[in-house]
């Protein structure tokens, strides 16, 4: 298997988290089932040779390109065969500076690229696809990005959303919306509304799943922490408050995941 990572050009930074590719080739007859979780990023992924399946209508994939919203719950992939896939994983308040139409249209989506963008889809993946070193991949998307960034409607509430991300992303997902209002100098109904526009999910959706993740981030941090310190960390009411939610994202206790698994935050990672 072949996994590689690396962060944006300074330019993009306050837009893109990170880039990532994997290639891997299962046995003949062989499975792989990934169980993918909310992670606050939305993301936009190319699958160049054989696609994961899903239960899922919504949230299958269906096309080369794939755009991916905020997600509310866990789903499973199967992978079998050939698995090549590059990935641009944006900030959770990243996608909306290149597309023209509220991120809360994906919310618990994957949709195709092509029904966003018509005319510039094919040579995307065409270009990405005989790029043949991750390097180059990156070239490719960057150039796109920077082009899309350039045509896109000026977003002027950008800085009121990245602000209150930043709050977000300080206080671990412990702040009240009221609060965030107030910072963005904006009154509850219309900052709900901004946010949700731009972060593809209600700010109460995004705290939740941002407390989710602080949760594995503790707990790759400190493997000697129990439920109930874990609980009392990431400000949850109590231990069974934890593990409701926790089960609601990740479709398991927290107990049976961290059994299966080193636990990683993606959003904090």
């Amino acid at each position: 298997m072949s996994l590689h990572i690396t962060n944006p050009s300074s330019f993009l930074s306050a837009f893109v988290k990170q880039y990532w590719a994997i290639e891997n080739t299962l046995p003949s007859g062989r499975q792989h089932v990934q169980r993918i979780i909310p992670c606050g990023l939305p993301d936009l992924t190319f699958y160049f040779e054989d696609k994961p399946e899903t239960e899922s209508d919504h949230i299958g994939v269906d096309a080369v390109s794939q755009v991916s919203g905020q997600r509310k719950k866990y789903f499973d992939y199967t992978i079998t065969g050939k698995l090549s896939l590059f990935s641009i994983v944006f900030k959770p308040q990243g996608m909306m500076a290149f597309f023209d139409f509220p991120i809360s249209e994906l919310f618990n989506q994957n949709v195709p690229l092509e029904y966003l963008l018509k005319e510039e889809v094919a040579k995307l993946e065409t270009d990405l696809y005989e790029s043949p070193t991750f390097e180059e991949k990156i070239k490719v998307a960057e150039h796109f990005l920077f082009e899309r960034l350039r045509q896109a409607q000026k977003k002027w509430d950008f800085p009121r959303v990245l602000h209150a991300i930043d709050l977000i992303d300080q206080s671990r997902g412990r702040i009240k919306i009221d609060n965030l209002a107030s910072e963005a100098c904006l009154s509850r109904k219309q900052f709900e509304r901004i946010f949700s526009n731009f972060v593809g999910a209600t700010p109460k959706q995004f705290l939740k799943i941002v407390r989710f993740q602080n949760v594995l981030f503790e707990k790759s941090r400190n493997q000697s922490l129990n439920l109930t310190e874990l609980a009392y960390q990431c400000d949850y009411f109590d231990q069974s408050h934890m593990i409701g939610e926790f089960k609601a994202f990740a479709g398991m206790t927290p107990r049976k995941y961290f059994t299966q698994g080193e636990p990683f935050s993606d959003y904090f990672g």
